[in-house]
C-alpha cells in the first residue's frame, strides 16, 4: 500500500484561483484588499518569504506594501510604522516578518497590531478568540493544515487527532482548530511518555517538532492521515520534514510531502485572511 499524496501546491493553486475571482468581485464593489509587510533587517530567509508574499498579492490583484527597515531600526520606529498602518484604510492586513533583530521585543510588536488587521493570528486577543471559538483571523499554517485535510476529502469530525509539538505558532493552534472541527485531540511533546504508542492511535497525525525525519512508520497507524509541518535543511542541502516520508508512505492513508505539502498553504492562508479582513471592515 502506498499513501495518497496530499498535494499542497495543487490545493494552494486551486484556492488562489478561487481568490482571484473573489478579489475581482470585491474590486467591482470598490474594495481592494491590502496587505502591508514589515521587514526589519537582512535575514536571508525572511527576504525570500517577503518576496513570495508580495508576488502572491500581485497575482491575486490585491494591494501590497512592503516596508523594508534597517536592522538597527529602533523598536519605537517599528511601533510608529505599525501605528500608521493601523490607521491606514487601504491596509486590511499587517504582517511583521519574524524573527526580529534581538534588540526589538517581539511581543510588544505583535501586541501593537490592530486585532482586525492581525492576519498572522498571533495577537493575544486573536489567540483567545481561537480558543473560545469566537470569530477571528486564524494563524496561517495551522489553518492551512485544516484546509489540506478537508480538501483531501477527509472528514475530521469524530476522528482521533494527535499533534506532536506544542509551539504557539503551530502545535497549540492546530490542536484548537482540530477540536473546533470536532476531532478528539491529544497533544504530545518532548516530555511525553510512550509517544510511539499514543501516535499510533491517531487517525490524523500532525507533526511539528523541527527535527528532521524524527517520526517514522513505527509511529503511524495504518491508513492514518499524516501531516508534516516540519521543514529542515539537511547537511546535503536537501529539505526534509519532521516525518520520514519514505517509511511512513507505506503505512499512511494520506501524507503530505516536504517540500510541496504544508509550505505552499501558509502564504495562501495569509492572502485568505487579508481578503476576510477587507470584507469584514466593509461589512460584507
Amino acid at each position: 500500500m502506498s499513501a495518497l499524496i496530499i498535494d499542497g501546491k495543487q490545493i494552494s493553486a486551486d484556492m488562489r484561483n478561487e481568490m482571484i475571482s473573489e478579489v475581482a468581485e470585491l474590486k467591482q464593489k470598490g474594495v481592494t484588499p491590502g496587505l502591508a509587510v514589515i521587514l526589519v533587517g537582512e535575514d536571508a530567509a525572511s527576504i525570500v518569504y517577503v518576496g513570495s508574499k508580495e508576488k502572491a498579492c500581485i497575482q491575486l490583484g490585491m494591494y501590497s506594501e512592503v516596508h523594508r527597515m534597517a536592522a538597527d531600526s529602533s523598536e519605537e520606529q517599528v511601533l510608529a510604522l505599525i501605528e500608521k498602518l493601523n490607521n491606514q484604510d487601504s491596509i486590511n492586513g499587517i504582517l511583521v516578518q519574524l524573527p526580529l533583530p534581538k534588540h526589538i521585543n517581539e511581543k510588544a510588536i505583535i501586541d501593537a497590531i490592530r486585532v482586525d488587521k492581525d492576519v498572522d493570528g498571533f495577537h493575544p486577543e486573536s489567540v483567545g478568540n481561537l480558543v473560545i471559538g469566537d470569530d477571528s483571523l486564524l494563524p496561517c499554517t495551522p489553518a492551512g493544515v485544516i484546509e489540506l485535510i478537508k480538501r483531501s476529502g477527509v472528514d475530521i469530525a469524530g476522528k482521533h487527532a494527535v499533534v506532536i509539538g506544542r509551539s504557539n505558532i503551530v502545535g497549540k493552534p492546530v490542536a484548537m482548530l482540530l477540536l473546533r472541527e470536532n476531532a478528539t485531540v491529544t497533544i504530545c511533546h518532548s516530555r511525553t511518555a510512550n509517544l510511539e504508542e499514543i501516535a499510533k492511535q491517531a487517525d490524523i497525525l500532525v507533526v511539528a517538532i523541527g527535527r528532521a525525519n524524527a517520526i517514522d512508520s513505527k509511529f503511524v497507524k495504518p491508513g492514518a492521515v499524516v501531516v508534516d509541518v516540519g521543514i529542515n535543511r539537511l547537511d546535503t542541502g536537501k529539505l526534509a520534514g519532521d516525518v520520514d516520508f519514505e517509511s511512513c508512505q507505506t503505512v499512511a492513508g494520506h501524507i503530505t510531502p516536504v517540500p510541496g505539502g504544508v509550505g505552499p498553504m501558509t502564504i495562501t492562508m495569509l492572502m485568505k485572511n487579508t481578503i476576510t479582513a477587507a470584507k469584514k471592515v466593509n461589512g460584507m
